[in-house]
């Protein structure tokens, strides 16, 4: 899995990829990702990126042209990606299922917006899709660009050590996780519920999946009607309706 992320400043994204679950796939080569500065795309002895805005306006507006060298670039030297993300609060925002879709592209470009934001012939005819993963404001899209390839990372396979762990990651079946404890089994009065102890492996998984629809229906109940429920989950999901009506 390849991704290029295109930055003015590369250090903040460099840094992060060197650590956890990324870095180590990274380095057995299971991930493949290049951080590029985008000040290297441009043709004037300032390395100038920015401009102020036609129109007037406060703030400073990045210029089209060193993103669509950049892409050009990188398309030349690594292959033509399958998809150029741009960060921006505009964008639909990161979701699960997002992340598996970018994980079939397997060569992703992830363009890192900053000041007032980018030239907006670059959200039209560079990029092919805009992605936001929040509904706040950040100073540039770095981070965001981050939280992207960890995202996708975790789902190539090898990158997490127990596979299925990922498969039952919160959201991954649209639902939130299920609660999860460790020893000691009881601390300052406060135990953890009793099957979890008793190696009856059947009555532990269904524990887990009704406890992981409680706190779904408590937390983000959005997220169930559109959730990948087996039958098994949808019979735990009647018990709670009709346990709430009583």
């Amino acid at each position: 899995m390849k991704f290029d992320v295109v930055t003015i400043f590369p250090r903040i994204v460099e840094a992060p990829l060197q650590e956890g679950i990324v870095g180590r796939a990274i380095a057995r080569g299971l991930l493949d990702v290049k951080v590029h500065d985008l000040r290297s795309f441009t043709t004037d002895r300032h390395r100038v990126v920015d401009d102020v805005p036609f129109g007037g306006g406060p703030g400073m507006v990045m210029k089209p042209e060193p993103f669509f060298r950049a892409v050009e670039s990188i398309s030349k030297e690594r292959g033509k990606p399958g998809a150029v993300v741009l960060t921006s609060p505009d964008g639909p925002k990161l979701t699960q299922r997002v992340a598996e879709r970018f994980r079939g592209c397997a060569h992703v470009v992830i363009l890192c917006g900053r000041y007032e934001g980018i030239d907006d012939r670059v959200r039209a005819h560079l990029a092919t899709e805009e992605i936001s993963i929040g509904d706040y404001v950040l100073s540039g899209g770095e981070l965001p660009a981050l939280v992207i390839v960890d995202a996708v990372a975790r789902l190539v396979p090898g990158v997490v050590g127990d596979e299925q762990s990922v498969a039952r990651d919160t959201f991954s079946r649209g639902l939130l996780d299920f609660p999860q404890y460790t020893r000691p089994a009881e601390y300052e009065g406060h135990d953890v519920p009793p099957v979890l102890l008793s190696g009856h492996h059947g009555e532990i998984e269904r524990w887990r999946r009704r406890a992981a629809l409680v706190r779904t229906l408590e937390r983000r109940p959005d997220l169930v009607a559109a959730a990948d429920l087996d039958p098994e989950d949808r019979a735990i999901l009647d018990e709670l309706k009709k346990e709430t009506e009583q």
